[in-house]
Formats: structure tokens, C-alpha cells, sequence
């Protein structure tokens, strides 16, 4: 045969379909046919909802699972977009730096109820009368939750990148967009992937208040698995929050099986070593995938296209200018950005002013930092506590890639875990034991939030490089020097991140653990989440926008004086290469 024949017939067989064809196009019809159902139902007029009302009938599960699932994969390609850009502008520039970080540390502790206060009432005039309005806001709320951790996750990598790979990519004179998709990305890659999958699970943590909103005299119900779980703690149905429970669990399972699960094993490639790794992580739909003939056929235009778009030499800011460019930046520009800077925040300091001073006096500032400063212990206490227990197992899980495969999914389960659901547990523990609500309603707020410890813990460990292990087991190193010496250094800048995320995050959910209630019991702990949380319920936007100004100053104060020096030590003192 000619050997144009030889090519004809290649190409032949590698278009003709093969037995996993089949299945994997079934996979993926099937998640179309998904996405477009439950995206026809956000045409509907808002009276819609009205005519439809949520119901506890087991049977609807299923679509309100389809619903909010579709709500929580939005806002999740929302928050890889936004890390994407705002992490890298971060990381590049200097100046920006300085004004990014601190919003991105106030960002992450305004309440997702001080997002929803102000943004239900924009997206509802931006889709009059129609059921859209209502999920834009739902989804930007999820996002909301999503966003941030995601975004510390891949600054804090694109910080501490090794310097020998720096130092290749100058060799091989890559352009700063070019540098950005082939080692920022990638080396960023396994923690972003772990954080997603904190996202995720995060977004079910807020569901109930994204689907069930309450804005003073503004009520919008949509159904998802969130609102029906608000209704069976209305009507304290124990048999529909079971049900939801198991609702939850399966979708669980069947996006990690389809979606997570082949992520963490594509993105194994990414491992920062410099010897073969022991274990990979596996997944079925990877290998389904990877099997296939004219599906992957299919997709070499989009690869190449890929390709292509990563070879752009587009001139982008150098990582770290202060230290990488020739000479000092100018004194100058520093002080007038500063200024800037400066001037900026004392003018929206005195609009604030303005507005609260108008209806509020001396006498609620001080309830107000009180209250702060109650939540404020509160936080340091879990915090604590979430460190000394999830560590060594993060540690454990993340060191053992076969182990975490299979921890996998109940990680992201009692991280998806909504506080409101083991309401009925406290509120009835509470009452008949005649507890104090201010110490045992605190569990709550670090009920969700713990798990962003665990999940950076067990991305660090899964990063740290198998030769600095086989190092440590060559020099005889063993307890607490292994731990001290060799495993906390290589994860510290993982913890950090996990540790201002879960902070963040405590606060974020004391809104929601503060003030408990099952039926027609109230339980309500002395603190700044259950002022918001009762503000909000008022519509008392003064008080509401008092609590958030004061929730985030604590927060940016705290991240500067403690999480931000940590930060500064492990980029500086204990960076691979």
C-alpha cells in the first residue's frame, strides 16, 4: 500500500466508533439533555413560582436536585473565571496587591445575606416578572461562597512557585501568557482542584439561604433541594429532611464520580517532583474518556485551538516585580498610589458615616463591637480546635492517594453538610437540657467551615514532593521531628490558606449558626452573626450595613495581624525549590 493509503486507513480507524464511543456519548447526551431541561425551567414567568409552590413530596426531589446542582456548576465556571484573573492581577502586581488582597479579605467575610440584602432587588429589576432575575441571584449568592477560597488557593500558588521552574521558563523565554498557562496554572492546578471541590461542597452549605430568600417584605422561594429544606424545618418534617439528606448524598456522589474524581487524576500530571510518584489517583470516567476513538477524534480541533491560544507571546507583568525587576521601584508612583489608596477608603468611610449616622447613634456602635468581639472568640477557639484535629488527618489522607479516592466523597458530603439540618439536634438537645445557647449553638459556625482546613491539609500533603519523602526516610527522620522538619513546612502555605478561608468562612456562617430555630422554637447566641441575621430579617438596612462594616474590619484586622505575617513567613522561609 501507498503510504497515503496507510494514512487514509489510520484516520479510518481512529474515527470509526468503538464500544466506550457509545458509552461515553450516552454520558454526555444525557448531561445535555440535563442542562437543557433544567434551563428551560429559568424562562418561566415569575408567577410561576407562585402557581408551583415548593412541595415535600419525595418525588420532586429529583428535579429540585437538577435545579440546584445546575445553580452550583454556573456559579463554579463563575469562580474559575474570576480566580483566574484576580488571582493572577494579584500575584503579578505589586500595587494591585496592595488593594486586591485586603478587598478579597473583606469580600469573603461580608455574610451571604449582606450580598443577598442588596442584590435580589438588582437582578429582579434586571429580569422583571421572570423567574431569571430571581436565579441570577440565587447563583450569585452560591457563588458568593464559592469564589474566594478558590482564589487565595491559586494566588498562594502562583506565590510559591519554585524558583528552579522561574528560572526555566526565563530560559526558555516564554512570554508572560505563555508562562501563565504553562507553569502558573499548572503548578496551581491540584490545590485549585482540591478548593473547587471545598466550593462545591461550601455552595450546599448556603443553599438554604440562596433558594429561600427573605429581604424584609421580599420573599422569593425556588425550588432546589436548599428551599425544600427550609420547608421541612418550617414544618418540622423529620422524614423530608431525610429524605433531602439522601437527595444530597447521591448528587454528591455522582459529581464527584463524573466530574471531581477525573479532574484530581488528570491533574496528577501537575505534581511538582522530581522522581516518579508512587500511587496515582484514578477514576473510570477518565479511563471511559481516554478509551474512546472518534469522541477524542472529536475533540483535536478544540486541543489545537487550545494549543494555539497558550502560544500567544503576549507580554504580561512578571511575577513579583519588586524582587524580580532591575532596580527599585519608584518611591513616587508607591506614594502616590498609597494615597490614593488612602483617599479612596476615607471617602467611602465617611459616606458610611453619612448613612448610619443618620439613624443610629454611639450606643449601637458599642452593641455592635461587642457583639464583634463575641463572635470574634469564638472563632479563634474553633479554629483552634478544627487545626489540632484535621491536620494529622489531612496529612494522613493526602500522603495515601488510594485512601483519599475513597475519603473523597464523604469529604465533600459532611463538607456540603448544612448547618440547618442538625438544627433539630441542638435546638432540642438546647432545650431539654437547659443549655447555654451562647456555647452550644458555637459548633454551628465551624460545622461547614472546618472542612477547608482539611481539604488544603489534603491537597498540600498530595503536592508534597515523593524525593523530599524519600529524603526525610533516607536521613532516618521519625516523629515529631518528620512532622516538625519535613511535612508541617511542605504544607504550611496550604494550611494558611485553608485557615483564612475557614476564618472567613466561621464568620460568613455565624449569620446562620447564631440563630437556630425547629417549628416555632427560637434560639438566638449573643454575637454580630445574630445582629445581622435579625437586621436583615427586619430589613433594617442601617444595622445591617453596621455589622457587615464592623464584621469586616475585624476580619481584614485579623488576617493582617496574624494570617498575613504567617503567610509572609511560609512564602518567604519555606517555598519548594
Amino acid at each position: 500500500m501507498k503510504p497515503r493509503d496507510l494514512r487514509a486507513a489510520s484516520i479510518g480507524r481512529a474515527l470509526r466508533p468503538n464500544v466506550w464511543d457509545v458509552v461515553a456519548l450516552v454520558l454526555v447526551i444525557g448531561a445535555m439533555v440535563l442542562i437543557v431541561y433544567g434551563g428551560e425551567q429559568t424562562t418561566a414567568p415569575l408567577s410561576e413560582l407562585e402557581r408551583t409552590p415548593v412541595s415535600l413530596d419525595p418525588a420532586n426531589l429529583p428535579l429540585y436536585a437538577l435545579r440546584t446542582v445546575l445553580r452550583m456548576l454556573l456559579a463554579i465556571v463563575c469562580s474559575t473565571v474570576f480566580t483566574f484573573i484576580y488571582a493572577a492581577i494579584a500575584a503579578k502586581s505589586r500595587r494591585a496587591e496592595m488593594v486586591m488582597i485586603p478587598v478579597l479579605d473583606i469580600l469573603q467575610s461580608v455574610p451571604i445575606l449582606g450580598f443577598l440584602t442588596f442584590t435580589v432587588v438588582f437582578f429582579m429589576n434586571l429580569f422583571p416578572s421572570q423567574v431569571l432575575g430571581a436565579e441570577l441571584a440565587s447563583v450569585f449568592a452560591i457563588f458568593t461562597s464559592q469564589a474566594w477560597n478558590m482564589t487565595f488557593s491559586m494566588y498562594q500558588s502562583m506565590r510559591n512557585v519554585p524558583k528552579d521552574l522561574e528560572e526555566a521558563t526565563q530560559s526558555f523565554h516564554l512570554s508572560g501568557w505563555q508562562r501563565f498557562w504553562r507553569l502558573d496554572v499548572p503548578f496551581a492546578m491540584p490545590g485549585l482542584i482540591w478548593n473547587a471541590m471545598m466550593s462545591m461542597s461550601g455552595g450546599w452549605f448556603f443553599v438554604v439561604a440562596s433558594e429561600a430568600i427573605t429581604v424584609g417584605n421580599t420573599t422569593v422561594t425556588l425550588p432546589g433541594i436548599g428551599s425544600y429544606v427550609a420547608l421541612g424545618i418550617q414544618q418540622q418534617d423529620l422524614p423530608a429532611i431525610f429524605y433531602a439528606i439522601l437527595a444530597m448524598l447521591l448528587v454528591i456522589i455522582a459529581y464527584d464520580q463524573l466530574l471531581f474524581r477525573p479532574i484530581v487524576a488528570w491533574a496528577d500530571k501537575f505534581r511538582f517532583e522530581q522522581t516518579a510518584s508512587g500511587e496515582a489517583p484514578a477514576s473510570w470516567v477518565l479511563d471511559l474518556f481516554r478509551r474512546t476513538r472518534a469522541l477524542r477524534a472529536l475533540t483535536l480541533p478544540f486541543s489545537a485551538v487550545n494549543r494555539a491560544i497558550s502560544n500567544f507571546r503576549i507580554p504580561l507583568p512578571k511575577l513579583r516585580p519588586a524582587t524580580k525587576a532591575k532596580g527599585r521601584p519608584s518611591r513616587l508612583i508607591d506614594g502616590v498610589w498609597i494615597a490614593l489608596i488612602l483617599a479612596g477608603t476615607a471617602y467611602a468611610g465617611w459616606l458610611t458615616y453619612r448613612y448610619l449616622s443618620a439613624s443610629l447613634g454611639l450606643p449601637d456602635v458599642l452593641i455592635v463591637i461587642r457583639d464583634g468581639l463575641i463572635t470574634l472568640l469564638r472563632v479563634v477557639v474553633l479554629i483552634s480546635l478544627a487545626t489540632l484535629i484535621w491536620v494529622p488527618v489531612g496529612v494522613w489522607i493526602g500522603l495515601r492517594p488510594k485512601l483519599a479516592e475513597r475519603i473523597q466523597p464523604l469529604a465533600q458530603f459532611l463538607a456540603a453538610f448544612p448547618a440547618n439540618l442538625a438544627f433539630p439536634v441542638f435546638v432540642v438537645a438546647i432545650v431539654s437540657f437547659r443549655l447555654n445557647p451562647n456555647v452550644w449553638l458555637s459548633p454551628l459556625m465551624i460545622l461547614g467551615t472546618q472542612w477547608y482546613i482539611l481539604f488544603n491539609v489534603i491537597a498540600g500533603a498530595s503536592a508534597f514532593p515523593s524525593d523530599l519523602r524519600e529524603a526525610a526516610s533516607s536521613l532516618h527522620l521519625g516523629g515529631w521531628r518528620w512532622w516538625f522538619k519535613v511535612i508541617i513546612p511542605g504544607i504550611f502555605p496550604y494550611y494558611v490558606t485553608g485557615a483564612i478561608t475557614a476564618s472567613g468562612g466561621s464568620w460568613n456562617a455565624s449569620i446562620v449558626a447564631e440563630v437556630a430555630s425547629w417549628g416555632d422554637t427560637h434560639l438566638k447566641a449573643t454575637g454580630l452573626g445574630a445582629y445581622i441575621a435579625s437586621a436583615t430579617e427586619a430589613g433594617d438596612f442601617p444595622r445591617v450595613v453596621l455589622g457587615i462594616a464592623t464584621m469586616c474590619i475585624l476580619v481584614t484586622l485579623f488576617n493582617r495581624l496574624v494570617w498575613r505575617p504567617l503567610y509572609a513567613f511560609g512564602e518567604r522561609r519555606l517555598r519548594l525549590g
